[in-house]
């Protein structure tokens, strides 16, 4: 007689375990970093650096203070840590940048039980704090290619300089901005990578990207400018596709996507601040519960029932 063992999900297992997951998004970070040091120098490779290792380090000491288990082997923390690195100007303090990295895992991820039970992405928040704390630091541009120059620090983003790059240099990257929002090639060739992969839904981007474009052209803008324009690209690829603060269901990720265009051009359009890709992103992040309450998957093998006459 065969035996039946009843055991809780998940029933379907797979290889792909959460380091993996992780070491793939690191990998298709690399293009961005790349980009971002050739583009702002090597102080820019060097604030992401010590982003990574702040988070890092920020998780190992909270795990000792806590009495928790060590995670910093799953590449969680790093991960955060070069994310939120990219979201900086390349000319931000190092000192903030790891008050960022360290608000970021310990505050967003740690005192709300760690990896799985954050109610909002890490290095989003973090970042978010930063421009409220430092804010003329956090909206301080460098020149793209200015290594050496004492005038570094002067450029515009296109969301509020009136004389805008060619379509060319907004794509290559040869703008004001945050290390690794500028260059979308770099960002695209990061985000084919993990699409490819299965490891992130191209749902997400895809809307969130098509929103934004579709809202500028219904408003009279230029939806390629706009798209290519702040940190639209790397939010959507990135951090919008975030596993743990995004819904569950395909449904659920083109509400979420869909509601994160809508948000970034009303504070683009309407808000005093130039650029809403991170709070847009935080606002549905804290939405994503009440998505997945009304947009369920259905369970396996369910079948409707016919109504009684």
């Amino acid at each position: 007689m065969n035996k039946f063992f009843i055991e809780p999900s998940p029933h379907i297992r797979s290889s792909m375990t959460t380091q993996k997951v992780m070491l793939h998004v690191l990998i298709a970070l690399l293009p961005s970093v790349i980009a971002g040091t050739v583009i702002f120098g090597l102080r820019a490779l060097l604030l992401v650096v010590i982003c990574a290792a702040a988070a890092v380090l920020s998780e190992f000491i909270f795990n000792k203070i806590i009495k928790k288990e060590q995670t910093v082997s799953d590449l969680s923390a790093a991960v955060t840590g070069v994310i939120l690195g990219l979201n900086l100007p390349p000319a931000l303090p190092f000192y903030m940048a790891i008050i960022g990295s360290a608000v970021a895992i310990v505050i967003v991820k740690g005192f709300f039980g760690g990896l799985g039970q954050n109610f909002a992405n890490p290095a989003i928040t973090a970042r978010i704090i930063l421009m409220l704390s430092f804010t003329s630091y956090m909206t301080s541009w460098t020149d793209p290619f200015s290594y050496h120059s004492a005038d570094a620090v002067s450029s515009a983003t296109p969301l509020v300089s009136e004389s805008l790059p060619s379509y060319l240099d907004m794509f290559l990257g040869v703008r004001g901005g945050c290390i690794g929002e500028t260059c979308i090639a770099a960002i695209l060739l990061g985000g084919i990578y993990l699409i490819s992969l299965r490891i992130i839904n191209p749902v997400t981007p895809l809307a969130f990207i098509g929103t934004v474009a579709l809202l500028s052209f219904i408003s009279g803008g230029d939806p390629l400018m706009e798209i290519m324009s702040g940190g639209l690209f790397f939010g959507a690829f990135f951090m919008a596709t975030d596993y743990v603060t995004t819904p569950i269901t395909t449904v659920g990720k083109l509400i979420f996507a869909v509601g994160c265009g809508l948000i970034t051009v009303v504070i683009r359009n309407f808000g005093s601040l130039p650029e809403g890709v991170s709070y847009s992103i935080l606002v549905m992040n804290i939405i994503t519960p009440l998505i997945d309450r009304y947009i369920k998957p259905k369970p396996f093998g369910y079948k409707k029932e016919a109504k009684a006459k």
